[in-house]
């Protein structure tokens, strides 16, 4: 069964659409690995958002489909995450209602208190009525390089190690995947324990390298990339010893033993 997932412009999540989506344990029926989903907002409450949004009316703006569902570590109510794949954007808002009637189908028992839930499950006429009224943008891939020279803190296109011309060979990355490595293992180096928040503050809130487990010029070509499996999140320092040789990228066991100071190098 399609569902409807509201994105509110405060939350005490901090997600970002088309990569994760944090909800309650009460939702875990209705989210589920392959549901198709739409993106929903209500009016808008406060104007400093306006610029964000497509619409300060209650709309819809977007679907995607419900990828892994993770446990949220930082919850202690029992709070999950999903993936978010294929996320595809709506050229412009799509309104609740349409000729003064609802494109959602509210059941009777409902009328005083629907829109109170954030992940609402509608029927496949509904879906599909949703998606008529609206058009759809090609998925979205972030195109910004790098802010640090090759540190792969941005990630670009439909699959990793696509190589494009760029004064020679450049692999690229997608944002995406950097966000979801980050939902899943966290902003806390995976070979020291580093955080940069509890060292340096508010300034580095949120920041943390994302390391390849295989190199991504080892693809030999485009390659599919598993957040969970493929990625790794590394302090800058443990990030740097990894790829301190280009002919030897350490892999996290190596350079887990090397800080306990008994690194034996795998033949």
């Amino acid at each position: 069964m399609p569902v409807v997932i509201v994105e509110n412009d405060i939350s005490q999540w901090e997600d970002e659409t088309g990569s994760v989506y944090h909800f309650p344990k009460r939702y875990r029926l209705f989210l589920t690995p392959g549901t198709e989903v739409i993106y929903y907002k209500g009016r808008i409450k406060d104007k400093a958002f306006a610029s964000t949004r497509l619409s300060g009316e209650p709309h819809y703006f977007g679907k995607a489909r419900i990828g892994k569902i993770y446990a949220d570590r930082g919850s202690d109510k029992g709070d999950l995450f999903a993936l978010i794949e294929g996320f595809t954007p709506f050229e412009r808002a799509v309104p609740a209602k349409s000729g003064g009637r609802y494109l959602e189908t509210i059941p009777a028992a409902r009328l005083t208190n629907y829109w109170r839930d954030g992940v609402r499950p509608v029927s496949e006429a509904d879906y599909d009525l949703i998606l008529s009224h609206a058009k759809l943008l090609p998925t979205q891939v972030e195109t910004d390089l790098p802010d640090i020279q090759d540190d792969p803190l941005t990630f670009i296109s439909a699959n990793e190690g696509s190589k494009t011309s760029y004064f020679g060979t450049r692999y690229e990355r997608r944002k995406d995947l950097r966000v979801k490595a980050i939902a899943i293992h966290g902003l806390g180096c995976k070979a020291c324990g580093f955080d940069f928040e509890q060292a340096y503050g508010d300034h580095a809130k949120g920041f943390i390298h994302v390391h390849h487990v295989v190199p991504i010029s080892d693809f030999g070509g485009e390659k599919a990339v598993n957040p969970e499996t493929d990625l790794v999140t590394l302090c800058a320092n443990c990030h740097a010893m990894v790829h301190r040789r280009r002919d030897m990228t350490l892999s996290l066991g190596e350079l887990k033993s090397m800080l306990r100071g008994r690194w034996v190098k795998n033949t």
